[in-house]
């Protein structure tokens, strides 16, 4: 999984965190999860911002 796979990220976000909401996270903490997952196998540093929002819109999208 890399860092343009947003809708594989977000699926596996909210099947580790299916009571959290999204619009509570701080992209730091996202990050971290993110790089921890066990298909992701993309370069930490290669995130950015807009990124990380498009992952949490898709998983707000499962959220609600």
């Amino acid at each position: 999984m890399k860092w343009t796979d947003s809708q594989e990220i977000a699926w596996a976000l909210y099947d580790l965190y299916p009571d959290l909401d999204p619009k509570t996270v701080r992209f730091t903490d996202m990050h971290k999860w993110i790089c921890e997952l066990d298909e992701f196998d993309d370069d930490p540093q290669k995130s950015n911002e807009a990124i990380l929002e498009a992952i949490l819109l898709k998983w707000l999208e499962e959220f609600e």
